[in-house]
């Protein structure tokens, strides 16, 4: 009896934003007009510009070799609802640095209702959660607008957590997580400050089935070159089949898109051998547009490794790079939180696992017989480190992104 066997990929993430309190005096920040509801389309190209400076802040830190991966979804959405609370200097500078100055706070948070109540909708063999949620110190009460806006606008949850007892808080914040992420994020928290007034929390997750199917009978053990003298042994997949396919000789790359039976697709960008560099350097949301309009269905042989990554990530460092200075400063407002409190951001940390996967035991013969490999046909094998972007189509969102170096490597 055949069995249909489908790919997988699993996707999530979760990112903290800890507000302590701060002991300097405090003023309020100016009120935001009220316009019309924003298309979340509008949202794409502000939340791109935002992933790409992101990906090149982390990229400069982090040690050669090493994975990057992340939401950039998860951290815009973390940090426009930190911005519902937000006054003055601060709202300027998470709003110029996520590139919303020509918006104002309602068309924000509108966008980001619609955003949510189009990720709503199940389609068959994906699933798409987007939420948030804000663990409040025992005793502490922030403003019932803020609360009300991070439940309207952002679906977020509200609970209580006794901040006095760290490791316990940790604990219950841990708990909500991985039940909402299921059970794939664990021990998120590990340090709270019993300063803490607040925490706010983001999570990702996403799994979905391949559009065409992988053969797990023709995955096997081969080199993926993880640079010019180090190699490591990966379970390649292999499928022979029709792709959307580009190879942009001027920039160096091959293009890849993957679908998802759903409004995803994962698109995989192959530099060159010793390319990589070069093409972060320039890499943004215009080369995105400009290889997915150019991508045509070709007839290939894939190889792409089977493989599962964790990269965690603390942010403070990097959003102050980018811009967002004053929300970890004494002098930060937020007003918009509490107006007896004063408040600033402590800490900023984010972890995203990606799996990438096929499953079943048999695929059906005529999904075998597709599968065969034809030597005479195109090749894309992804046996070296390649930039990997997780799309979804009706929003126009970059839901994941980042480099996988070495795909061994946990």
């Amino acid at each position: 009896m055949a069995v249909k066997m489908r790919g997988m990929l699993c996707a999530l993430a979760a990112l903290l934003l800890a507000a302590a309190w701060a002991d300097h005096q405090h003023h309020h920040g100016s009120d935001h007009s009220h316009q019309g509801e924003l298309s979340c389309h509008k949202l794409s190209s502000p939340n791109a510009d935002f992933a790409f400076a992101l990906y090149k802040s982390l990229n400069a830190h982090t040690v050669a070799g090493k994975n990057i991966f992340f939401s950039p979804l998860g951290i815009s959405t973390a940090l426009s609802m930190l911005s519902t609370g937000a006054g003055g200097e601060t709202h300027s500078q998470l709003f110029s640095s996520l590139g919303y100055s020509t918006l104002n706070q309602t068309q924000v948070n509108e966008a980001y209702e619609h955003l949510f109540h189009m990720y709503g909708h199940s389609q068959e063999d994906q699933r798409l959660d987007v939420g948030n949620a804000v663990a409040v110190r025992s005793g502490f009460t922030p403003l019932e607008k803020f609360l009300n806006d991070v439940r309207h606008y952002y679906s977020g949850e509200v609970f209580n957590v006794d901040l006095t007892k760290p490791a316990e808080a940790a604990a219950e914040i841990n708990r909500f997580i991985a039940n909402k992420t299921q059970d794939k994020i664990k021990d998120m928290v590990k340090d709270l400050d019993p300063d803490m007034a607040m925490v706010l929390i983001n999570y990702v997750y996403f799994k979905a089935q391949w559009k065409s199917l992988f053969n797990r009978d023709l995955t096997h053990k081969t080199d993926f070159h993880v640079d010019k003298t180090t190699k490591v042994q990966v379970d390649m997949m292999m499928r022979t089949g029709y792709y959307d396919t580009y190879w942009d000789v001027g920039n160096h790359t091959t293009v890849i898109m993957l679908p998802y039976n759903s409004s995803t697709s994962m698109m995989i960008v192959l530099p060159d051998e010793d390319k990589m560099e070069e093409v972060e350097g320039h890499i943004n949301k215009d080369y995105i547009r400009h290889w997915r309009n150019s991508v045509s269905m070709k007839y290939v042989d894939v190889l792409l490794p089977k493989f599962s990554i964790s990269a965690d990530a603390s942010l403070e460092n990097t959003l102050q790079e980018i811009g967002i200075t004053n929300a970890f400063e004494n002098k930060a407002d937020f007003s918009g939180m509490s107006e007896e409190v004063k408040l600033k951001v402590s800490k900023a940390s984010h972890k995203a696992v990606l799996s990438v996967t096929e499953m079943g035991t048999e695929a059906a013969a005529t999904t075998i017989i597709e599968a065969v490999w034809f030597m005479s046909t195109p090749s894309v094998r992804i046996d070296r480190p390649f930039l990997v972007f997780i799309l979804e189509t009706s929003t126009k969102s970059i839901l994941f992104m980042g480099k996988i170096n070495n795909p061994t490597a946990m």
